[in-house]
């Protein structure tokens, strides 16, 4: 049975608080486990979780700032401790390959993992997976960064009553999907005439970032956007300097874009208090509201319901 669910290891920036980790997500997509921006202590958090290092399949850093990837080391590690039977790939700003060999090879151990390393080199860069494509665009932040989308292709859902108007039934309804036509007493009925466009889902991982073309394309449409809310508006310039998003700037972006549920987080240590998080963004945005909590799950809502008209 697939699972498509997000799992949060930490949601603090720059530095870990008593009530937050340092950032860190694990995206559950069918058979590809996917680790997010490893800080410190993600693979403690794991051990919270019912995520295991065994599980994952790949591993995305957005940039190379300590609250993203400190937790590489330990992590990386521990694949070879586990002795992880598959390739693990890993993504990562192709600026930052030095950082990332540093950070792989930041101790002496025995390694055993298979690391597939396959860094981004450009914006809109895609890698094809099973289940979906995913697309890395290019942020806005002092360091080069990238952001992460996955996309499952379209699909079509078959509409019970006009397969019936033309009496096609059992596995000539599977052959039908499968080749796209179906020739019947000299009449070819075709895929189209008996099904309607499913979309596929969405998932977008916005990290550090002032607001850029590249928030948005991440964000279109999503069903499941993470989107970090490093500040409340009252520091707006203070996040506009440093490239941050601010709640409300967040919530604007998941409002235009389209987004079914907004999951905000890495969050300043200077606000103690997450409900003005929500307070601000519910300003801008009417929809499902996340704010992120470590060691939660958080669904990717289901796809949805294609109109028969």
């Amino acid at each position: 049975m697939s699972m498509r669910e997000l799992v949060v290891l930490g949601t603090a920036s720059q530095a870990p608080t008593r009530a937050r980790n340092h950032n860190g997500y694990v995206l559950r997509w069918d058979d590809e486990v996917i680790l997010f921006d490893p800080g410190e202590g993600s693979q403690r958090q794991l051990l919270h979780t019912g995520v295991t290092a065994t599980d994952l399949t790949r591993i995305c850093v957005t940039h190379f700032h300590g609250d993203h990837c400190l937790g590489l080391p330990g992590t990386i590690q521990r694949l070879s401790l586990d002795r992880v039977p598959h390739p693990v790939a890993v993504h990562f700003p192709a600026g930052g390959a030095d950082y990332f060999a540093r950070l792989r090879h930041a101790s002496s151990f025995h390694e055993t993992a298979e690391l597939a390393v396959e860094p981004i080199e450009a914006d809109g860069q895609r890698i094809e997976l099973r289940h979906g494509t995913l697309e890395a665009r290019r942020l806005r932040h002092p360091v080069e960064t990238y952001g992460y989308r996955l996309l499952e292709p379209d699909g079509c859902r078959m509409l019970p009553e006009r397969l019936a108007a033309y009496g096609i039934a059992g596995p000539a309804v599977g052959e039908l999907h499968r080749t796209g036509h179906l020739d019947l007493d000299g009449r070819r009925v075709t895929r189209d005439e008996v099904s309607v466009r499913r979309p596929g889902q969405r998932f977008a991982f916005v990290m550090d970032t002032g607001l850029c073309d590249g928030v948005y394309a991440l964000a279109e449409h999503a069903d499941l956007l993470v989107i970090e809310s490093t500040f409340l508006e009252s520091e707006a310039a203070l996040a506009a300097e440093v490239g941050h998003l601010t709640a409300g700037q967040a919530a604007r972006v998941a409002a235009e874009s389209g987004v079914r549920r907004l999951v905000l987080t890495h969050f300043s240590q200077r606000y103690a208090d997450s409900v003005r998080f929500a307070d601000e963004a519910r300003r801008h945005f009417d929809g499902d509201l996340v704010i992120a909590e470590d060691l939660a799950t958080v669904q990717v809502p289901p796809r949805r319901v294609p109109s028969a008209e």
